[in-house]
C-alpha cells in the first residue's frame, strides 16, 4: 500500500535539485507544470464563487525567488485566458532569480500589468495568489514582505498559496512573525511537514498535492521522508479477520484501569478494545467498580482487588493477569495511590507482552523515574502535553514548540513508541519513524477520549499488529471516528462512549 509522505523544506529543495541536476529536467519545465496547477486551482475557485474567469480580478503577490516565478507564470496563464490579473513584485529587482527574471520578462512582453509593491495601490479583488515565499523561509518576515502579507489579509479575498503560505515554516508549521492565511494551498510533489502541524495546518486551508514530474529517485536521494500520514484507504491496514477463528484468535487484552469513582475510564478503554476487534477483554480494577462495570460492559471479564489489601497479594494477582494477557493497557483512571503504584511497578517488572502506558501509569512513571529502566521495545506510551511535561521536565510551551523533536527523542531515548497527543497527534517509533495524524477534530476534546485511544491501540495489538503500526493506525482510526461523529451530529455534543461506538462503525471500512 502506497504511503503518503511528508517532507521538510530542505528535503524538498534536495528533490528539486536532484530532478534538475541529476535527471536533467529543466527547472522551467517543472515551473510551468507548477504554474499550470495553480492556474487550474484559481479557475476552480472562480467557478466556486460563480465567476467567469474574465470577471475574476486576481492579484498575484510574488517574491524574488522561484516561488515568485511560479506565481508570475500562473498569473500569465490566467491572463492569456482573459483574466484581469495584476502581478505585484515584493523585494528588490536586483534579487530576482534567473527564472523569476525570465518569467517577469515574458509577462512584460505579453503586456501584463506588473507593479512593484512600493508603487502598488491596492484595489478590490476576488482572489489573491500568494507566491511570496515557498519552502525556503526560516526567519521572521519583515519590511516589504510583512507589508505584502498585511495587504493580502486586508484584501478579504480568496487566497491560494503557492506551495506553502508565506510566513509559515515548512518544517514546524510555526508562524514566522506574520503569515498568509490561505483558503487553499497548492503544494508540489510532496506535502510539507509544516502543513500538517499547527498552526500551519490551519493557515494552509485545503491542501492540494500536485504531481509536477519529480521522479521517485529524487525522493530516495533526499533521504528518509520526515514523516508519513494515512488516508482513508489505509484503514485496510487493519488485521484481517479469518472466518475460521474463535475469540482467542483475536487476542486477550488486559485493561489495568479505574479507581474508586473512576470506573468510566476502565469502561471506555475496554469498550474501545472490543470495538477495535479484540477477542477478549479483562478489566483489572478495584473492588468498588465491580457492580457498575458488570452493568456497563457485561462482555468484559473482571479481576478486582482491594486497594487496602496486602501488597503481596496484589503483586501476585498482577503477575497472574500479566501471564494471561496478550496485550496490556495500563493507566486510564487508575489514580496514583500506593496500590496503583504497586500495580504499575509489578506490571512493568513482569509483563512480557506489548504494553500501553497511558494516563496515571505515566504519572507514576514520572514520579518514579527509576521505573523507566523497565521500558522496552514492545511498549507504547501515550502522553498528552501535560503528562509529557512531567515525564521530561520540559514545559508544555517548550514541548508545543518542539513537538516532533520531543516525541522522537523520547522514543529513541527509551526504546519505545511514543504517541504524543495534541491537536495533531504524533506517533514516534524507536527507530526514528514518525507518523503525523491528519484525522480528528475538536469535538474529540472531551474527557475519556484518551481512554478510547488506549483501548483502540490495544485492540489492534491484540490482533497481532506491531507496536508502531498499531499506534499509528489506532490514532488515525480514533480520529476518523471523531470525524464521522461530527459529520453526522456536529462538533459539540459527542461523549467518549459515542466515540468508541463510532470506532466500531469506522472499522467496518477495514473490510
Amino acid at each position: 500500500m502506497r504511503m503518503r509522505y511528508l517532507v521538510t523544506g530542505e528535503q524538498m529543495r534536495a528533490i528539486d535539485r536532484f530532478t534538475i541536476e541529476q535527471i536533467g529536467i529543466p527547472s522551467l519545465v517543472l515551473m510551468e507544470r507548477a504554474a499550470m496547477a495553480v492556474a487550474e486551482a484559481a479557475e476552480e475557485e472562480a467557478a466556486r464563487m460563480g465567476l467567469a474567469l474574465e470577471q475574476c480580478r486576481i492579484q498575484a503577490f510574488c517574491g524574488t525567488g522561484n516561488n515568485g516565478a511560479d506565481g508570475i507564470a500562473a498569473a500569465r496563464m490566467l491572463f492569456l485566458k482573459g483574466c484581469p490579473v495584476q502581478v505585484i513584485l515584493a523585494g528588490e529587482e536586483s534579487r530576482l532569480t534567473e527564472e523569476c527574471r525570465r518569467q517577469k520578462e515574458i509577462g512584460e512582453r505579453l503586456g501584463m500589468e506588473i507593479h512593484q509593491l512600493s508603487d502598488f495601490l491596492p484595489g478590490r479583488c476576488h482572489m489573491v495568489l500568494d507566491a511570496l515565499f515557498g519552502v525556503g523561509l526560516s526567519r521572521p518576515l519583515e519590511g516589504v514582505y510583512r507589508q505584502a502579507v498585511q495587504m493580502i489579509a486586508d484584501s478579504g479575498a480568496c487566497v491560494i498559496a503557492v506551495d506553502m503560505p508565506s510566513g509559515i515554516h515548512s518544517d514546524t508549521g510555526h508562524i514566522l512573525g506574520a503569515a498568509v492565511k490561505a483558503d487553499r494551498t497548492v503544494s508540489f510533489g510532496y506535502e510539507k511537514l509544516g502543513s500538517a502541524l499547527y498552526p500551519g495546518r490551519e493557515y494552509c486551508g485545503t491542501v492540494q498535492i500536485c504531481d509536477i514530474g519529480f521522479p521517485p529517485a529524487a525522493l530516495a536521494a533526499a533521504g528518509e521522508p520526515a514523516a508519513c500520514c494515512y488516508e482513508k484507504e489505509d484503514i485496510r491496514r487493519a488485521p484481517r479477520r479469518p472466518e475460521y477463528s474463535n475469540k482467542g484468535t483475536f487476542g486477550k487484552v488486559l485493561a489495568a484501569a479505574g479507581s474508586p469513582n473512576m470506573s468510566g475510564a476502565a469502561y471506555l478503554c475496554a469498550l474501545a478494545a472490543y470495538r477495535a476487534g479484540a477477542g477478549l477483554v479483562k478489566i483489572l480494577t478495584v473492588e468498588e467498580n465491580r457492580e457498575i462495570l458488570h452493568q456497563l460492559l457485561p462482555e468484559a471479564i473482571l479481576s478486582v482487588y482491594d486497594a487496602d489489601a496486602d501488597p503481596e497479594a496484589l503483586r501476585e494477582q498482577v503477575r497472574q493477569e500479566c501471564a494471561w494477557a496478550d496485550v496490556i493497557a495500563a493507566g486510564p483512571g487508575l489514580g496514583t495511590s500506593e496500590s496503583s503504584r504497586i500495580l504499575i511497578r509489578e506490571l512493568l517488572e513482569c509483563a512480557y507482552v506489548p504494553v500501553i502506558l497511558d494516563a496515571d501509569a505515566l504519572n507514576i512513571l514520572a514520579a518514579e523515574p527509576e521505573l523507566t529502566r523497565y521500558l522496552t521495545e514492545n511498549m507504547i506510551v501515550t502522553p498528552h502535553l501535560g503528562e509529557m511535561a512531567r515525564l521530561t521536565g520540559c514545559s508544555v510551551g517548550s514541548i508545543q514548540e518542539h513537538l516532533r523533536e520531543t516525541a522522537l527523542q523520547f522514543a529513541r531515548e527509551h526504546g519505545v513508541c511514543c504517541v504524543l497527543k495534541d491537536a495533531v497527534t504524533l506517533a514516534a517509533g524507536r527507530d526514528g519513524q514518525l507518523f503525523v495524524n491528519t484525522s480528528g477534530n475538536s469535538c474529540m476534546a472531551k474527557a475519556g477520549s484518551g481512554d478510547v485511544l488506549a483501548g483502540a491501540i490495544a485492540g489492534l495489538l491484540a490482533q497481532g499488529m506491531e507496536p508502531w503500526d498499531a499506534a499509528a493506525l489506532g490514532v488515525y482510526l480514533h480520529g476518523l471516528a471523531g470525524d464521522r461523529y461530527r459529520e453526522q451530529r456536529g462538533a459539540y455534543s459527542m461523549l467518549a462512549g459515542e466515540l468508541a461506538e463510532e470506532l466500531g462503525e469506522v472499522m467496518k471500512d477495514a473490510l
